[in-house]
């Protein structure tokens, strides 16, 4: 829920490069940088720390009250960027930013659809697709939105939402472009492939119809000419 805020205890790295981090990592902690407004703090953090603040309600969107190696004063702080060991699945480093909270950010948040076993279009067996899965917003850290719920209930086959028909609060500012697809519901793919067919075929069978007429044409005439030949010839 926006506004949830986490205490993080990290611990300041004294030694950094590769060989550092990987001996951390094999402990169980994380390697990260907290930036702000003054110099970044290369820190670790438990695994099972990052893993407990993040679990929240808010996720990733989470504001972090980051204590530094126990000291009473906390930064509050967002995840900027993470990165993730692509075999293994585990988070290999974080970036957190610390943040001030009467100052707005802009963060991605992602959209859920709402209804769409209950969409005409679905139950008519259109296919519901979302293009768009994420909208970026602009809010204060405690005002950033866990979700954002996006009802297709009504879409019929044919119907399509757009980055303007998503409500959020007064207090978030929308920066994607109005026009963007969000939700769109699409005829039946068999339904259209047995339409192609279907027209195909009648167009088969015309074009078989006028080669017959042509065909039996031509014989006429060709019989009308023998039969005005005179005998003999």
């Amino acid at each position: 829920m926006a506004g949830e805020r986490t205490k993080l205890t990290v611990s300041v790295r004294e030694s950094l490069g590769t060989r550092e981090t990987k001996r951390l990592r094999r402990e169980g902690f994380i390697p990260g940088v907290l930036y702000g407004r003054g110099t970044p703090v290369a820190f670790s953090v438990a695994e099972r720390e990052l893993r407990r603040a993040l679990g929240g309600a808010a996720g990733l969107h989470s504001i972090l009250d980051v204590e530094i190696d126990g000291a009473e004063k906390t930064h509050a702080s967002i995840l900027k960027d993470y990165q993730v060991d692509k075999v293994r699945g585990y988070i290999t480093h974080i970036d957190l930013h610390e943040v001030r909270l009467d100052r707005p950010i802009t963060a991605s948040v992602s959209v859920h659809l709402m209804g769409g076993d209950s969409a005409p279009g679905v139950k008519e067996g259109g296919v519901l697709s979302q293009p768009l899965r994420e909208i970026s917003v602009e809010a204060l850290p405690l005002e950033v939105p866990e979700h954002i719920d996006l009802d297709v209930s009504n879409m019929g086959i044919g119907d399509t939402l757009r980055v303007a028909d998503v409500r959020v609060g007064e207090s978030v500012k929308v920066l994607d472009d109005p026009e963007i697809v969000v939700a769109t519901v699409t005829a039946p793919t068999r339904a259209i492939e047995d339409e192609v067919a279907e027209a195909a075929e009648g167009e088969a069978v015309e074009g078989e119809a006028a080669e017959g007429e042509s065909a039996a044409e031509g014989a006429a005439e060709g019989g009308d000419a023998a039969a005005e030949a005179p005998a003999g010839e």
